[in-house]
């Protein structure tokens, strides 16, 4: 499965104390975590230690059609490295792991999300709408000083 992993990045305009902050904290997650206009995310929890769960709620606004996107800590290095096992899907016979680094560079933190791809939608379709989400986390984090 290892060659079958999707990666994606952004460059984010900020300290990495305040992206640290703004990936982790509840309050902010909300803020972020959807990939359209049309979604929001009205619920989220974080428990940020190994061991740790966290869940959050994406769903399209105005109706509870959505689902709970959660899992359970399995590294975490502050200000570098978070790493998961995703909650399995009802179809899914292993957790699906994500690594996520945070690297300071010059123009501030470079964010590379590594994760196992589900076995139902394209790739390319997986990365995409990764990719959005973490686009809007780049937005967000930087529109809010």
């Amino acid at each position: 499965m290892e060659n079958n992993k999707i990666t994606i990045q952004t460059q984010i305009n900020a300290p990495v104390a305040k992206v640290w902050e703004y990936w982790n904290q509840p309050e902010h997650i909300k803020g972020w975590a959807f990939a359209s206009d049309t979604w929001e995310a009205p619920h989220a929890e974080n428990d940020l230690r190994i061991g740790g769960k966290f869940m959050t709620r994406m769903q399209e606004k105005g109706t509870n059609n959505g689902f709970d996107f959660g899992g359970v800590y399995t590294n975490v290095v502050e200000y570098k490295t978070i790493e998961y096992d995703m909650s399995k899907d009802i179809n899914e016979e292993t957790s699906r792991h994500v690594a996520i680094e945070f690297e300071e560079t010059p123009m501030g933190v470079k964010v590379t999300q590594v994760f196992d791809p589900e076995n139902e939608n394209p790739i390319e379709m997986q990365r995409q709408g990764w990719q959005t989400i973490l686009d809007n986390f780049k937005s967000y984090t930087e529109k809010h000083q």
